[in-house]
C-alpha cells in the first residue's frame, strides 16, 4: 500500500473504530442491567462484579469515541492514562471481590440468566476486541489497541465468571470464581501498567 491509499483509508479506519466502539457501549448499557438483575436475583457477588467491570468498559468506550474524534498525540496520551486508570479500578475491585469472598465463604444462588449472560458476552468481547486490534494496527492508533485489550480482559472475565457459576450450579464449587478473579487480576495489572506507562 502506498502512503497515499493509507491516508484514504484513515477516515473508513475510523469509522469502524468508532463503530466497533458504539457496539461494545451498547452491548455494555445492556448488560449493566441484565446484570443487576440477575445479581440481585441471585445473591451473586460475581454477577455484580462483572456489571461493575461492565460500568468500566463502558467508559472506556466513551474515553475511545473521545479520542478518536480528534487524533493528536496530546489527546492520546490522555485516553492512555483514563484507560490505565480504567485498569487499575478493575484490578482493584478484583483484589477485594476475590479476597472479600474467599474469607467469608459467600455462596449465591444459580443464575441462569447469569450463565447464559456471561456465555454470550465472552464470544461477543472476543470478537470486538480482535476488531478493534486489527483497527488499531491499521491506524496506529495505541487507545484503540489498549481499549481493545480492555475489551479482551472483559471477555475473559466473562468466561471466570460463567466458569463459577457452572461449577458453583454443577457441582457446588462456591470458591472457583474468586480463585479466577485473581488470574485476571494479574493480567489486569499488568495492562494498567502498560496503559500508565505509555508515552
Amino acid at each position: 500500500m502506498t502512503p497515499e491509499q493509507v491516508e484514504e483509508g484513515v477516515p473508513h479506519l475510523l469509522r469502524q473504530g468508532r463503530h466497533l466502539e458504539w457496539m461494545t457501549l451498547g452491548w455494555n448499557v445492556l448488560g449493566v442491567a441484565i446484570l443487576a438483575l440477575a445479581a440481585i436475583t441471585a445473591r451473586s457477588v460475581a454477577l455484580a462484579g462483572f456489571g461493575l467491570d461492565s460500568l468500566i468498559e463502558i467508559g472506556a468506550s466513551v474515553v475511545v469515541l473521545w479520542e478518536l474524534a480528534d487524533v493528536d498525540s496530546t489527546r492520546q496520551r490522555r485516553a492512555m492514562r483514563l484507560i490505565g486508570s480504567a485498569f487499575v479500578v478493575l484490578s482493584v475491585y478484583l483484589a477485594i471481590q476475590s479476597t472479600v469472598v474467599l474469607v467469608v465463604g459467600f455462596r449465591p444462588h444459580h443464575s441462569r440468566v447469569g450463565i447464559a449472560w456471561t456465555a454470550v458476552t465472552a464470544l461477543v468481547m472476543f470478537v470486538l476486541a480482535s476488531r478493534k486490534a486489527s483497527v488499531g494496527r491499521a491506524l496506529d492508533n495505541p487507545v484503540l489497541r489498549a481499549e481493545g485489550r480492555v475489551t479482551m480482559i472483559d471477555g475473559v472475565l466473562a468466561l471466570a465468571v460463567l466458569l463459577g457459576l457452572l461449577l458453583n450450579a454443577l457441582l457446588g464449587l462456591w470458591w472457583a470464581d474468586p480463585l479466577a478473579g485473581y488470574l485476571i487480576l494479574y493480567y489486569a495489572l499488568r495492562e494498567a501498567f502498560a496503559s500508565l506507562s505509555h508515552n
